[in-house]
């Protein structure tokens, strides 16, 4: 899924990311839900081995995601077994509350949004970036997000080097691989 990158999609990661899960051997399908009714969300996720919802603008994403009514298609195939691989903005929104997002990405990506609740499936919130090497979120920004929020939510570090995996309930970090060499 990759409406969190709509409002990047000239930007360096963009083409990196997709080129990496390329490199692994995985048939990408493009997904973008802003647009996309729910009963064609349900016919392409009831086809799909995983979803991989990309990085990006987390409140770009959610606003997609609550305004299609697309994040209960998505959430109804998780639940029922399909494996969910989230990095960044698509890690975030898989917890149950983006308000933490609000300090490493802007919530007017996401103007037509009445709430900041994400899919719910799972009980923490991913903080992304953790390790704070990337320039738009150092590592201060990571420990403010953690010391402001770390009291009200349940929060979960994660790395650049690893994703957020939920399927049936139940989530898990996965550490990164090398890539093949080409």
């Amino acid at each position: 899924m990759d409406d969190a990158q709509a409002l990047f999609a000239d930007a360096p990661f963009v083409a990196a990311e997709r080129d990496a899960l390329a490199r692994l051997g995985h048939e990408l399908s493009r997904i973008t839900v802003r647009g996309m009714g729910s009963d064609e969300l349900d016919r392409v996720l009831s086809d799909l081995d995983a979803v991989y919802v990309a990085s990006g603008s987390t409140f770009a994403l959610l606003e997609a995601l609550q305004t299609t009514g697309n994040g209960e298609v998505l959430t109804g195939h998780v639940r029922a077994g399909l494996p969910y691989v989230g990095v960044s903005a698509g890690a975030m929104v898989a917890g149950p509350d983006l308000t933490p997002a609000s300090l490493m990405d802007d919530p007017a990506d996401g103007p037509a949004l009445t709430t900041f609740d994400g899919l719910g499936l799972v009980d923490q919130v991913v903080i992304p970036h953790a390790d704070g090497l990337l320039p738009p979120y150092p590592r201060e920004l990571i420990e403010r997000t953690l010391d402001t929020f770390g009291t009200d939510y349940t929060l979960l570090a994660l790395r650049d080097d690893q994703a957020f995996l939920a399927q049936s309930g139940r989530g898990r970090v996965v550490d990164s691989a090398p890539l093949p060499r080409n």
